[in-house]
């Protein structure tokens, strides 16, 4: 194998590891077998596609499993940040880096109905499965539900682990229900086991009401006041105000009724 041929495989370095070869082996198996310079671009071909298929599989999975929509997706893509205006707005946009993941910086979009925030919140979460990370969707009630069906069934510690296990776990609507004593020591025991999670992760909250008043629908306020702690340690509050996103596609049709005419009356007695 020529040195620039060399060169050129060297660059599906990667595509090779995934499948436990090094290029070094690579290129040893292709001087056994004295493979003319198209035979290796053609197998690094292979491995290429091979790799990208793998790759698609897990990305696919990963959306599978997050309980993101996927019929109609919320990507960063399909929202409209012409309607964001403000001195910020280009760190909105940034989100799709996922700088906030890597730095474990927690998000929260906060704001009224219609503004955008569960969109958001749903495509970082989909940025980070198409980057190979898991998410996982959660909405506020639901995450209430779990808790109590697991403290009934004796299985928090399953639970706590499902939930920690997440890169990005993305938690919508807070403020929307009540969250007994015994709920709101789980949802700091979450919260505490996350933030001294190893690797990339961080949390994603969407509610319309601010974190100040959050503690209005927890019952333990000690518990409460320690995960907010960490949650708001290191993050990113994005406070959306402005009209709904919604009813952007509304169509409003006049009409008007009129009194029958005598001939229909006569009609409709006969």
């Amino acid at each position: 194998m020529s040195e620039t041929l060399f060169s050129v495989v060297s660059t599906c370095s990667k595509d090779l590891m995934k499948f436990g070869l090094t290029v070094e082996e690579f290129a040893v198996l292709a001087q056994k077998n004295n493979m003319s310079d198209a035979e290796v671009l053609a197998v690094a071909k292979v491995f290429e596609y091979l790799k990208a298929k793998k790759d698609r599989s897990t990305v696919d999975f990963l959306l599978r499993t997050s309980r993101l929509p996927l019929k109609v997706p919320k990507t960063f893509d399909n929202f409209d940040f012409n309607r964001v205006t403000g001195k910020n707005v280009d760190k909105l946009r940034s989100l799709s880096t996922l700088s906030a993941l890597y730095a474990h910086k927690n998000l929260a979009f906060i704001g009224k109905p219609g503004t955008g925030k569960t969109h958001l919140a749903q495509a970082f979460g989909r940025a980070c499965c198409e980057h190979g990370m898991k998410a996982y969707f959660i909405k506020m009630s639901e995450l209430r539900d779990r808790m109590t069906d697991a403290r009934r069934a004796g299985r928090e510690s399953t639970l706590l682990a499902s939930l920690v296990r997440p890169s990005c776990l993305i938690i919508d609507e807070v403020g929307h229900c009540e969250f007994d004593k015994e709920n709101t020591r789980l949802f700091f025991d979450m919260v505490d086991r996350r933030y001294q999670k190893d690797g990339y992760y961080n949390m994603v909250f969407t509610s319309n009401r601010d974190p100040a008043q959050w503690q209005e629908n927890f019952s333990e306020n000690d518990s409460l006041l320690c995960a907010l702690d960490r949650i708001f340690d290191d993050a990113i509050v994005f406070a959306i105000k402005g009209e709904s996103f919604r009813g952007r596609r509304l169509e409003t049709v006049s009409l008007r009724t009129t009194a029958a005419s005598p001939a229909n009356v006569q009609k409709n007695d006969t």
